[in-house]
């Protein structure tokens, strides 16, 4: 049998000390956490921002979001429609509808959907403010 090798007190201090340097891991810090997708109250306050830009009004106010769906994976779906087929900034409208919510911690991306059912019509759907600024009684 061979003895095995005496050590010093030093290379046993040194043998401690390397056994309780945390070495690195491949655990996440909390900066590289899972950010959480938003909430669709969060969607809908950030969809007040995108303005028709022709009447200038909040398209949320003017009652052209349908409805707002955000899944746990972050993907959001935005149905919505627009004062009229003709509109000529429709194509702006459904940018800026993506660009805000783009903008979102946790969105990881953003469908648009165009529907002309129910035709939008401001005496229902539109806020009673934008009621008021359109005057529509």
């Amino acid at each position: 049998m061979s003895e095995a090798p005496e050590t010093t007190p030093a290379e046993a201090a040194d043998a401690t000390n390397e056994s309780e340097t945390p070495q690195s891991s491949d655990a996440p810090e909390a900066s590289d956490a899972a950010v959480l997708p938003p909430t669709v109250e969060q969607a809908y306050e950030a969809l007040k921002a995108v303005e028709d830009p022709e009447i200038k009004l909040s398209i949320l106010d003017l009652g052209l979001i349908y409805d707002v769906e955000v899944d746990e994976a972050g993907f959001v779906t935005v149905t919505h429609s627009l004062t009229s087929p003709a509109c000529p900034v429709g194509p702006m409208i459904q940018g800026q509808i993506y660009h805000v919510l783009m903008q979102l911690p946790g969105v990881v991306d953003v469908e648009v959907n165009l529907v002309w059912e129910p035709p939008w019509d401001p005496r229902e759907m539109a806020s009673e403010e934008v009621k008021l600024t359109m005057g529509i009684w």
